[in-house]
């Protein structure tokens, strides 16, 4: 991992371990949904930091982190932490499609120059970037714009959680 910014990978694992550590801090304010999607996410995001890159790890914490942000919004519609649950889910889809960016040069990503590239592998990146911008958006709204849900130290953890999940995908995107 010594192209573009090999701590990327660090970083991005730091961010989602203090995104999950808030989480649970304020357990009783965050459904199981949201929950199991920031431990799934955090331990995907070390595991990412720890292992090569390759492509078959790519396979794994990609379908892993598919299937975490789709459970991370079953049965939420309606209730006060929706949209939070829906925030987790865009960030474990931009990581699980920067997960599934190596298959598709057969090649790791940090091998291969990173985000950007021809064919699928630049189709894939314009998802990761677009999916970058809008999540580190809808950070920026929910935290400045619209009226908090929670109040006093569940709204400092949760702004926390928000934040660190929007530098965490927004280092594994410019770093990688």
């Amino acid at each position: 991992m010594d192209h573009i910014l090999p701590a990327a990978s660090w970083l991005m694992a730091l961010a989602a371990v203090i995104s999950a550590a808030a989480c649970v801090a304020v357990w009783r304010a965050v459904p199981w949904q949201g929950r199991q999607s920031a431990l799934i996410m955090a331990a995907a995001m070390v595991a990412m930091a720890v292992t090569d890159g390759d492509a078959m790890s790519g396979l794994v914490l990609g379908i892993v982190l598919l299937v975490s942000a789709m459970l991370g919004t079953a049965g939420v519609r309606g209730t006060p932490a929706a949209a939070t649950c829906c925030h987790r889910a865009l960030v474990s889809l931009v990581m699980a499609i920067c997960s599934f960016e190596s298959l598709s040069t057969g090649e790791a990503v940090v091998e291969s120059g990173g985000h950007g590239g021809h064919g699928l592998d630049g189709l894939l990146s314009g998802f990761v970037i677009v999916g970058v911008i809008g999540m580190v958006l809808w950070t920026v709204v929910s935290e400045w714009v619209l009226v908090p849900v929670h109040q006093g130290r569940t709204a400092r953890l949760l702004a926390i959680e928000s934040w660190a999940m929007a530098a965490g995908a927004t280092a594994m995107c410019v770093g990688f």
